[in-house]
């Protein structure tokens, strides 16, 4: 049976290098039990924030790279290097600091707007493609070791909004969403069948405007409402938070 935590830290300072930590020393974990290892990175404030700590400690040296697979939760349909991309923060934060000790083919960013990549469905299209060529038979994407969330204020993970026809998007591993209420309006995500997929899914979030969320999602609030609440793994979930974020703030 798949086991939930909650762990909760004073501040979003402590929240991002704690979970730094953890993610650092999962990868050395997990490559003493097999290779590769898959890992969903997450945008976000404190999702760049945490790759940002990763590339300044000094652990990061410990891990076998070339032996971690990076993909992403979503992405918003725009060029590539645009700023605004999860994956050019990502690569700004983090990636390009690892420089050759990461091969580039093991980094599988969403295909960008560009060239014959006109619509965010074709860009779905390419990416679950991707995705399939890691997965084990029956599967449409790996079972990805750790896969990190952030959660908007709205309870929004990866780019699955409250009330949004992506919501209920099954057989595939990835989609096209238009209409987004949080901009760009056209975005790429992975399913919750790929979400679901993975061993283990971290929602990482800081802030007193997460706490209703948060609230919600972990009493099992209809996923309709409060898409969080169906970000689940396999083996283990866990919730990373900061006092705020889990409401425990003195002055709450």
């Amino acid at each position: 049976m798949s086991e939930r935590l909650v762990v909760v830290h004073p501040d979003a300072a402590v929240l991002v290098e704690a979970t730094a930590a953890r993610l650092l020393t999962r990868l050395l974990d997990l490559q003493s039990q097999r290779r590769p290892v898959h890992v969903v990175l997450t945008g976000g404030t404190v999702g760049i924030a945490t790759l940002a700590a990763v590339a300044h400690d000094l652990v990061r040296t410990a891990v076998d790279w070339s032996g971690v697979h990076l993909w992403w939760g979503d992405e918003r349909f725009l060029p590539s290097g645009d700023g605004d991309r999860n994956e050019t923060q990502a690569r700004d934060a983090l990636l390009r600091s690892l420089g050759s000790a990461l091969p580039d083919v093991n980094v599988h960013p969403v295909p960008a707007l560009g060239g014959d990549v006109r619509t965010p469905e074709r860009a779905a299209e390419l990416y679950a493609a991707e995705l399939a060529r890691f997965a084990a038979p029956g599967a449409t994407s790996p079972a990805f070791d750790v896969l990190m969330l952030g959660m908007g204020p709205d309870g929004h993970v990866a780019s699955l909004f409250p009330g949004h026809e992506a919501l209920a998007v099954e057989g595939v591993a990835a989609t096209g969403v238009h209409g987004s209420p949080k901009l760009p309006a056209e975005r790429v995500s992975l399913t919750f069948d790929a979400i679901r997929g993975a061993r283990e899914v971290w929602v990482v979030a800081a802030g007193p405007e997460k706490a209703q969320a948060v609230a919600s999602a972990l009493s099992g609030a209809p996923v309709d409402q409060t898409p969080a609440a169906g970000a689940s793994g396999s083996e283990r979930t866990l919730w990373l938070l900061d006092a705020a974020a889990a409401g425990t703030e003195p002055d709450a």
